[in-house]
C-alpha cells in the first residue's frame, strides 16, 4: 500500500510539473471516449492537499484490507476501483471531470466494515467496529450531497462496491482457535 501511495505523489509531481496534463485522466461522466479513464482516474489527484486527503486512509484501510490476502485485496481494490469510476460515468453531473483515490478508499471503508460481519471472524468484527469509530463520521460526511468540489457520487458509488465486495471476495467463518482478519 505504500507503493501505491507514493505512486500517488509522484504522479502528482508530474502532473504538476506538466502544467496539470495528468489532470484529463479524470472521468467526464457520459462522453463514451472518457471511459478509459475509468481506472487511470483512482491515481489523478487535483493537487497535493487532494492526495494528502486520501494518502493516510488509503495506508490505513490498505494495509488492514492487505491482511486477508493479497489477492484478495487486489480483487476486491479492482473491483471497487472499476465500479466507482463507472458508477462516476453514469451519475456524475454532465462536464465534470471527477478524480481521485477517496472511491477505493470509501471501497476499503466499506469492505472492511462488512467483510467481518459477512465472514462471521470476530477479529474482523472488530476490525470493522475500530474502523467504523475512527471513519465513520467522515465517511458519513463524504457521502452527503453539497461539497462544493468533491464527488459524493464517487464516495457513494466506492462505499457500495466496497460493500459488495465483502460479499463476493468472502471466506468461511473462521475457525474458533484462529484468529484472523
Amino acid at each position: 500500500m505504500a507503493a501505491w501511495v507514493a505512486l500517488l505523489w509522484l504522479l502528482e509531481v508530474v502532473d504538476v510539473v506538466s502544467g496539470h496534463a495528468l489532470d484529463d485522466f479524470g472521468v467526464v461522466p457520459r462522453t463514451a471516449s472518457e471511459l478509459v479513464d475509468v481506472v487511470p482516474s483512482a491515481f489523478v489527484h487535483f493537487g497535493f492537499a487532494h492526495v494528502a486527503a486520501n494518502s493516510v486512509p488509503l495506508l490505513v484501510l490498505g494495509f488492514l484490507a492487505a491482511l486477508g490476502g493479497l489477492r484478495r485485496f487486489a480483487a476486491v481494490c479492482a473491483l471497487v476501483v472499476v465500479c466507482d469510476g463507472l458508477g462516476v460515468w453514469l451519475i456524475a453531473p454532465a462536464h465534470t471531470n471527477t478524480a481521485g483515490a477517496s472511491g477505493l478508499v470509501f471501497g476499503l471503508f466499506g469492505f472492511l466494515l462488512c467483510s467481518g460481519f459477512v465472514e462471521r471472524r470476530p477479529m474482523g468484527v472488530v476490525v470493522a467496529v475500530l474502523v467504523g469509530a475512527v471513519w465513520g463520521g467522515s465517511i458519513l460526511a463524504g457521502i452527503a450531497p453539497g461539497q462544493a468540489g468533491v464527488s459524493w457520487q464517487g464516495h457513494l458509488i466506492g462505499l457500495l462496491a466496497g460493500v459488495a465486495a465483502a460479499f463476493l471476495f468472502r471466506r468461511g467463518p473462521a475457525r474458533r482457535d484462529a484468529l484472523t482478519v
